[in-house]
């Protein structure tokens, strides 16, 4: 059991998710009367039904689908942002996630300020996240806006930010949503030799993403969501393939 545990970095069992989606208020004078008969009423949305999915230690695995799949809200459950209805997900290691622009960054804090406050997070110390300031600063190539307020940045900035953090608090496992499609494609493209660099060292990635181009260059592994289910999962290119073929 114990080298089943630490073969795996991440295991999904069973994962249910619902969501309850609120009928919107009426604007219109006909909608109003319609409205008298829904008022309040709610209805359940079931995003994920039933996931089973185990992915091992250094494995770079992308989840695919269209949207609405049920990729976002997994990646979410993985980083216990949100949990499961039913089911669970266990996680071995420090795990970091880009999953929403400027997430754990306060507006009025300067850059600089924000590299502190973020990597705090993650678990460094002080002396850990000095020591690797001027990387982070670097790699973001945003010095000359490194003292002025976040809520002053462009969302490519927030996201150079991010980024730059997330790969510098030596984290076993990445998870990255869509957030690398913002942004100028020089920074793009540095992001993406910066995760081929985290691959060879051994890090466990998931990502989200719509560019079957990236899938088939990064990753070893594709899991295709449909209508919250795994429709497939397997080799990249067999997986990208049925996926492409299935939505033209």
């Amino acid at each position: 059991m114990k080298d089943q545990d630490t073969e795996y970095k991440i295991v999904v069992d069973d994962v249910y998710k619902t969501f309850n989606v609120y009928l919107d208020r009426a604007n219109t004078v006909k909608e109003k009367l319609l409205f008298l008969f829904t008022r309040n009423k709610k209805q359940k949305r079931e995003v994920l039904k039933g996931i089973n999915l185990k992915i091992k230690k250094g494995e770079v695995v992308a989840l695919i689908g269209t949207n609405g799949s049920g990729k976002s809200t997994l990646l979410k459950l993985m980083t216990k942002i949100i949990y499961p209805n039913k089911g669970k997900i266990t996680t071995q290691g420090k795990l970091t996630s880009l999953l929403e622009l400027g997430a754990g960054f306060h507006p009025d804090f300067s850059g600089r300020e924000n590299i502190y406050f973020n990597a705090s997070i993650f678990g460094l110390t002080k002396k850990q996240i000095d020591e690797r300031l001027e990387d982070i600063i670097e790699f973001s190539e945003l010095r000359s806006f490194i003292d002025n307020p976040v809520r002053t940045y462009s969302s490519g900035m927030y996201m150079r930010l991010a980024f730059s953090v997330a790969i510098n608090v030596d984290a076993d496992i990445l998870l990255i949503d869509e957030i690398l499609s913002v942004g100028d494609e020089h920074f793009q493209n540095k992001c993406f030799e910066k995760m081929q660099e985290l691959k060879r060292q051994g890090k466990t990635m998931v990502f989200v993403t719509h560019s079957m181009q990236s899938v088939k260059k990064l990753c070893d592994r594709a899991v295709w969501l449909c209508e919250g289910k795994i429709k497939m999962d397997g080799n990249t290119e067999d997986v990208v393939e049925a996926y492409v073929e299935a939505t033209k």
